[in-house]
């Protein structure tokens, strides 16, 4: 190998150590905060000074602003049961679902995920998704009307009490709520649910008055309090939506605060708006097919801000007699890959499969996803489909590779003829590399090919640490033995002898025994290559291995075995490709140079 492929291998490396080692050192302690202690933190600041309004929903133009109504306002330090005991509710019971419709205000505001659970524990409880103002965590969703600029009509708002025609809302029967402003205007809400997490909004005002009715629809997300976050700059979570035709806007919570006045305005036709989590959210979806105006918005000065996202539909007007509809959708739930997709695809969605955050390397994450899910479905072990996976990669690459190796394995034959050219022109650097160029053109060998597999790997690695790190499908996943979540990192540390010794270490030494396998693949696969003449060098390669088995111990263990199994099979692939070339297998000598003794 030359010396400047060495110094691009070396580039790269302490590139990608670059990057895991940031997000190691500026993500995880984030993630590794007590979640307890932050949920304590959040209440005790929900308990400093009352929920806040609603944000409004946007003005209708050359107006000022609307009021969608009054959040109620909680005592200090109430639970989530107690809140939900304070209004007439309708029960919501669906397969993926459960939880209740509030009759006050018509929100969705209590939704339970059935089929997920906080920790990997049977009996652990369930994800609370959406809860009511005036609990710790207030996140709900609300849409209806708002009336003209200086309207004195009463509309409903936040306090508003519905009548509901049924007591429990499931994907076989709908409910529809009334509320009647006693002046001439009728308003209905008719709620229908999927099995899933997919909600249909038909929102209605029966105009009996003398005179037309000009009202705005609007829909909004809300969300009291910055929520706990894993912290990772490779993930986002926060606000998000797609607007139109602008693609997809992504703006943290502390991000938002940064704009004008708090509020980033957009306007389009299609798409939707809402938050997303790590594995849930929450969006409202509008008709695809009509223009609307698309907001992210924040108040307040003091913790807890009161962060929103909304939309505002143009203008409609209704005669009299006549009856106004207008349809709209809630997402509220776990951010399913097929799932997602069905909506999108089903329900002529824009690009709402962005709701997952899928990154840079879209392109390649997502159908890396497909493929791991399929092998999924044949094998039941998300752990084999990624090794499955890996085999098969290796084999759609393997004639770019064994061309690369090959072309290595060349350039190791001919490393006395570069060192004899070395000593003939000792102090002439052009004319090394003119008598370099001629001896690889005679033997027909390509320096560049030999970083080809490198270069590969980092996209595809990145693609699926995103695919592992991001995808519900991969949560509480579990491969073999001590491995019960993929997406967590491995829970054993080399420091208690992987729990034979009742001492839990501290997080700084969970050095589990995957990483200390990947390390030592890494190890084989750096040993596969001659000894770097460059001291500096030599010492950088001994440690990498080292190095990346610390920052990686805290990955999450699905990666950490895809690496392992990654390194072993290209130590395996190079041990053949180099017995085919006939050149030497520096391995064995590289091994065994670490149990020669050196001279004095």
């Amino acid at each position: 190998m030359t010396d400047d492929n060495k110094n691009l291998y070396l580039a790269i490396a302490l590139s990608i150590l670059f990057i895991v080692g940031w997000n190691f050192f500026y993500g995880l302690p984030k993630l590794h905060q007590p979640r307890e202690a932050a949920q304590q933190a959040q209440v005790a600041a929900n308990g400093a000074q009352p929920p806040g309004t609603t944000v409004n929903p946007i003005a209708p133009s050359g107006a000022a602003t609307t009021p969608a109504g009054v959040a109620t306002t909680a005592a200090v330090d109430r639970s989530r049961q107690d809140v939900l005991k304070d209004s007439p509710r309708v029960a919501l019971e669906t397969p993926s679902l459960a939880g209740s419709i509030n009759l006050k205000g018509g929100r969705i505001d209590d939704v339970s995920l059935k089929d997920y659970r906080e920790t990997v524990a049977p009996d652990s409880p369930i994800i609370d998704l959406l809860s009511p103002s005036g609990s710790p965590h207030p996140f709900y969703v609300e849409t209806g009307f708002v009336g003209q600029p200086g309207a004195t009509t009463p509309m409903p708002n936040a306090n508003t009490v519905w009548t509901a025609d049924k007591a429990k809302l499931t994907p076989a029967e709908p409910v529809t709520l009334t509320y009647d402003n006693g002046q001439g205007l009728v308003f209905r809400r008719t709620l229908a649910v999927d099995d899933k997490y997919m909600f249909t909004v038909a929102d209605s005002v029966e105009n009996k008055t003398a005179a037309p009715v000009t009202l705005f629809p609007y829909g909004l997300v809300s969300r009291h309090g910055k929520p706990v976050t894993s912290g990772y700059a490779v993930l986002h979570e926060g606000l998000i939506g797609v607007v139109g035709d602008s693609g997809v806007q992504e703006i943290k919570y502390d991000a938002i605060a940064k704009e004008a006045n708090g509020t980033k305005l957009m306007d389009g036709t299609g798409g939707w708006i809402g938050f997303t989590d790590k594995y849930w959210a929450a969006a409202v979806v509008p008709d695809q097919s009509q223009p609307y105006k698309g907001r992210f918005s924040v108040t307040g000065q003091d913790e807890p801000k009161n962060y929103q996202t909304d939309i505002l539909d143009d203008a409609k007007t209704v005669a009299p007699g006549a009856i106004g509809t207008v349809t709209s959708r809630v997402f509220a739930g776990a951010k399913e890959v097929n799932t997602i997709n069905a909506y999108q695809s089903n329900l002529g969605i824009k690009k709402f499969d962005l709701l997952i955050d899928w990154g840079w390397f879209y392109f390649i994450t997502k159908p890396l996803f497909s493929v791991i899910d399929y092998f999924f479905k044949l094998t039941g072990n998300f752990g084999i489909a990624i090794l499955i996976t890996t085999i098969l990669l290796k084999g759609i690459f393997f004639p770019l590779a064994n061309k690369s190796y090959m072309s290595m394995a060349k350039m190791k034959k001919v490393q006395p003829q570069m060192a004899a050219i070395k000593e003939r022109f000792p102090d002439d650097r052009a004319k090394q590399q003119q008598a370099t160029m001629e001896l690889y053109k005679s033997e027909k060998i390509n320096p560049v090919s030999g970083c080809l597999p490198m270069l590969i790997q980092i996209p595809i690695f990145f693609s699926l640490y995103k695919v592992i790190f991001i995808t519900i499908e991969m949560r509480q996943a579990p491969f073999f033995g001590w491995i019960r979540d993929l997406s967590a990192p491995d829970p054993t540390s080399i420091f208690n002898l992987f729990g034979l010794i009742p001492f839990t270490p501290p997080h700084i030494l969970a050095i589990g025994a995957w990483p200390i396998i990947m390390g030592f693949t890494m190890f084989l696969q750096m040993k596969m290559q001659p000894e770097p003449p460059d001291p500096v060098q030599k010492t950088m390669f001994n440690w990498m291995p080292v190095i990346f088995t610390y920052t990686l111990s805290a990955f999450p263990s699905g990666l950490v075995i895809y690496y392992s199994w990654n390194n072993l099979l290209t130590v395996l692939q190079q041990l053949l490709i180099a017995k085919r070339a006939g050149a030497k297998i520096e391995l064995w000598d590289n091994l065994g140079g670490l149990f020669r003794k050196k001279p004095a």
